[in-house]
Parts: C-alpha cells; structure tokens; sequence
C-alpha cells in the first residue's frame, strides 16, 4: 500500500521526468552497444553485404569463413596460452603486491606514509622515457623474458589509490580497534577482516589489472623477440596486417593459404576484435555485482 501510495502522490512533471530519463538512457545504452553488436553480426556476415550497409541489426548470409583464418593460424593458440599466463599470474601478482601496500598507507600511525604515497604519485607523472627502460630491461635480463609482462607493473599507483581510499573509507576505525582489543596483529587482522570485508575493492582492482595483462600490446611489440612468447594481441596484429598486405593485392593469385582477398578483408578486422575481447565480455558479467559497488569507494565523503 505504501508503494501505491507513493505512486498515486507522483506528480506529471514527475512522470514525465521519469520518461525522458529512460529515454536517454535507453539511447545511451545503445550508443554504447551497438558497435559491438555490430562488429559481433559483421564479423559472420557476407563482407560484401556489409561494406554496402545491408548489415544493420542481424546477420546476413551467414559466413564462419574470417573465423576459420583466424583459428588456422597455429600462432594464435600459442599467443592464447601466452595471454592467459601472462594475465593469471600477473593479476595475482597484481593483487598480492597492491593491497597489503595499500592497507599499510592507510593506516596513520604508519608514520611515513605521505613520504612514501609522494614517491609513489610521483611515477604517475614522470619517468625516464623508453630508451632507458628498454636499456633497464636489457641490463636486467627481461629482454624476450616472459618475465617482462609481469615483474615491471607489479603495481599500479592509480590502483593502489583507490584501494588505500577504500581501506582509510570503508572500515570503521573501531573494527581494528576491537579486534587489537582480542590480541589481534596486523597481519591477521588484514587477512582475516580486511580482506574478507574488501570484496567490493578486490574484484574492481582485479578486473582492472587483467584487463590491463590482457589488452597489453606495447610490451610484447618493444621488448619480446621470440614469438614463443608473444601474447594474443601481436599475434592477432600479426594476421591483420598479413590479412591487410594480401587483400591489398601483395598475396597474388598464387598466394598461400593466407590470402584472404579483398572481400574478406574487413570480416577478418572484425574476427579480431570479437576474439581479442570476447574473453573479458564473458568475465565482467560474474564481476558486475561487486564492479559497481567498488567503482565508487571514495567519491563521496562523510
């Protein structure tokens, strides 16, 4: 009844509001996913089809044939394990790294936090450039080490931010306090309170560090030689330049079993980009609950 009540006291201007606020996010949604959707629908449709604009919201003349290039490609299982141990293990790195340190800066009797947290922002701002950190890796041994996608950005200041945000935010003082009350440590208490309460944090700073494994393409491109050790996104760079050189006519007649042609050219643009990122689509479903939650620590004070 009070629901009904409620609803009977809304005014028209605030029904009306109401539809225009729908509106605009029903065209917000669709602004962001339509171009998704439709490189989902180009990438198995008859290129010809869609360079003339036939293809708007389903597919048409369904066709697997960018897909079957793609996955012939021995390489590009090889760049999928690459990826996919480079992410793991990264992520978890990542994590173990990220929040004890950021736990710590929140704390204030950890005296030289703001010395410290100063260190940190200034990397976010300034840094030696490429030549030196390529002759840095070189010195070190990252060079065609997979080693080299991992160890350099164990951290993230952005992210260690936001976490040391949620740790100063989101847990009472008095929690710590009536835990060290019960012979509580530290350690313990970050292990067996923090963590099990941070849930919201973990999963937002955890998408954001494999997304950021997943996508790197910088790394592989400058500082890995070997392409045993290539991840996803060179190998896909790889076929989409072979598949651009082909289509551009260099394959030939004779070409191997890499030309393309001209009319696939665009399907196999749009095989790529559903394969580099339908991985992470399926993944931030699951993280959703806890993403926008955790996304927000922080912004309001008080």
């Amino acid at each position: 009844m009070t629901r009904l009540s409620a609803l009977r006291a809304r005014t028209p201007g605030d029904i009306a509001f109401s539809v225009v606020l729908a509106i605009v996010c029903a065209v917000i949604l669709f602004v962001t996913i339509y171009p998704l959707w439709f490189v989902a629908i180009a990438s198995i449709s008859e290129p010809r089809l869609v360079a003339t604009g036939q293809v708007t919201f389903l597919p048409q003349n369904m066709s697997l044939f960018g897909y079957e290039q793609i996955f012939a490609d021995d390489r590009i299982w090889t760049g999928y394990r690459n990826t996919v141990v480079y992410t793991v293990v990264g992520t978890a790195l990542n994590m173990v790294v990220t929040m004890p340190a950021a736990f710590a800066l929140s704390r204030r009797e950890f005296r030289p936090r703001r010395v410290l947290m100063l260190f940190f922002a200034f990397t976010m701002f300034f840094s030696g450039g490429l030549i030196p950190q390529y002759l840095l890796y070189r010195d070190i041994g990252l060079l065609d080490n997979w080693l080299v996608f991992i160890l350099p950005t164990a951290l993230n200041v952005y992210n260690l931010i936001i976490a040391r945000a949620f740790f100063e935010n989101a847990l009472p003082e008095e929690l710590f306090e009536a835990a060290t009350l019960d012979g509580v440590d530290y350690f313990r208490y970050f292990l067996n309170i923090a963590l099990p309460l941070s849930k919201a944090i973990l999963s937002v700073i955890a998408l954001y560090y494999l997304v950021q494994h997943w996508n790197d393409f910088f790394t592989g491109l400058i500082f890995v030689r070997d392409y045993e050790l290539q991840p996803l996104q060179i190998v896909l760079r790889d076929i989409l330049l072979s598949n651009q050189a082909f289509a551009g006519g260099a394959g030939g007649a004779g070409g191997s079993g890499g030309a393309y042609g001209q009319d696939f050219a665009d399907q196999i643009k749009y095989g790529v980009i559903i394969v580099s990122t339908l991985p992470v689509l399926l993944l931030y479903p699951f993280l959703q609950k806890y993403f926008e939650k955790g996304v927000m620590i922080g912004s309001v004070k008080g």
